[in-house]
């Protein structure tokens, strides 16, 4: 019973680590976009969108993190020959990408501690959809659990990528077109 209980809260934080991974960018690109505008506003959006993010990072996205690494090494103390399962090793390894997608995360959020973020919003709304590929290349390996439905799962991520990138090019296009400031 510890075990579904361990697992339960793992799912929960890794769910709450994905939801600050995911809307933090998008406070990036806001932060980002508020260049274009004019002052005074472009001041006050900035500086709103940087006490969003000090937020959402501190008090939802780093701690989810660190409390989902710590109920995943608590399931597999309890259960070690995961560690046994390939699907578990690369499911690993997509976990490092993870980390290292957090980490990139992190240096943006830094950037914009100092006032200036070095990325474009275009080249932030495509870095959004990695979290999203690792989402759904350890969601797939955990479920399924088998060599063919895990290549299965990679194949399906590789489409969704394709999808999402076609889908980031049309709103570029929308975007240009007209305004959705108004």
């Amino acid at each position: 019973m510890t075990y579904l209980y361990v697992k339960s809260l793992h799912i929960i934080f890794v769910t709450t680590w994905f939801a600050g991974l995911f809307y933090i960018i998008r406070l990036f690109i806001y932060y980002k976009e508020a260049d274009e505008k004019d002052e005074p506003s472009q001041s006050i959006l900035k500086k709103q969108y940087a006490l969003m993010s000090k937020r959402l990072w501190y008090i939802i996205t780093w701690p989810s993190a660190v409390l989902a690494t710590v109920f995943a090494v608590w399931m597999l103390i309890l259960q070690p020959f995961w560690l046994e399962a390939n699907w578990m090793l690369i499911k690993l390894v997509f976990v490092a990408m993870l980390f290292g997608y957090h980490w990139s995360c992190q240096v943006m959020y830094n950037q914009i501690s100092k006032g200036h973020l070095a990325y474009s919003a275009y080249a932030l709304r495509i870095w959004n959809e990695v979290a999203t590929i690792i989402l759904f290349a350890c969601v797939f390996l955990v479920v399924l659990k088998t060599t063919l439905g895990w290549v299965f799962g990679v194949v399906g991520i590789v489409g969704v990528s394709v999808i999402l990138m076609l889908g980031i090019k049309l709103y570029k296009q929308i975007r240009a077109k007209r305004s959705w400031d108004n």
